[in-house]
């Protein structure tokens, strides 16, 4: 008989609450949900640049995509998203394909938890 180990993934959703809080203290709450909103929109459409990279075996478009998707996440601080796509980007320079597999990986549900806890945490 064969073992079969099941692996879980525990990943905590880092999000930096005191720069949210900032953003609607400075911003106010219409203001905030909109840059929220577009950075979001702007994260998933580099998500998906990133995706199609990926599926037709390109590295050198990877980094730069990754870069400012990092950028753009810790803007908004969602720190766990900034991070794995520094590390999206650093798997693609190294031109590591089962790198780039397990950090996209980790990148994509690190944003679509980040998705859920950033509304739930604005403004408040």
């Amino acid at each position: 008989m064969t073992q079969v180990t099941v692996l879980e993934c525990l990943l905590d959703c880092a999000i930096d609450h005191g720069l949210l809080q900032d953003l609607y203290a400075r911003q106010g709450a219409a203001r905030a949900d909109r840059t929220i909103a577009t950075s979001l929109e702007d994260l998933a459409t580099r998500l998906g640049i990133m995706r199609d990279g990926r599926d037709h075996g390109g590295f050198d478009d990877l980094p730069g995509q990754a870069r400012r998707m990092s950028t753009i996440a810790a803007r908004i601080g969602l720190i766990e998203v900034a991070t794995a796509a520094g590390h999206v980007a650093d798997s693609a320079r190294q031109r590591d394909g089962i790198a780039v597999e397990a950090t996209m990986a980790r990148l994509e549900r690190s944003f679509d938890l980040a998705i859920g806890q950033v509304w739930m945490l604005r403004g408040g």
